[in-house]
């Protein structure tokens, strides 16, 4: 069975997705990032989709899934990367992602992380 590696940058978590993800992967991702983030006191998780041409709709429900878990886990989820093909699928799907904050590439979730972290410490 494929793991995806969590590494660790600072209080934040980095997923780099490299392969389709299959549902038992998807599973097992949701549970090693919950298990990590519990570990680490982790206050960010990022999640590199960049590499996925396709996004079904369990993976899309899995991501939403993985955000809710972290965010009850006092984290908060960002996910990079998406291909514009990816976001329509995600749509023609219904797929929202609800609850899950999204940035066009890696840099730009980490500022965004960065706020969100500036955020809660300041009380909003």
């Amino acid at each position: 069975m494929d793991r995806i590696p969590i590494l660790r940058m600072g209080d934040t978590l980095l997923v780099t997705i490299q392969v389709d993800m299959q549902d038992q992967t998807a599973l097992t991702l949701q549970d090693d990032l919950a298990n990590r983030i519990a570990a680490t006191g982790a206050s960010g998780v990022m999640i590199d989709i960049s590499a996925l041409e396709i996004v079904d709709s369990f993976v899309g429900r899995m991501l939403t899934s993985i955000s809710g878990i972290a965010r009850i886990l006092s984290a908060t989820t960002v996910v990079v990367g998406m291909q514009p093909a990816v976001a329509i699928t995600l749509v023609e799907l219904g797929l929202s992602l609800e609850g899950v904050k999204t940035a066009l590439n890696v840099e730009r979730g980490m500022e965004l992380l960065r706020r969100s972290r500036l955020e809660n410490v300041l009380g909003h």
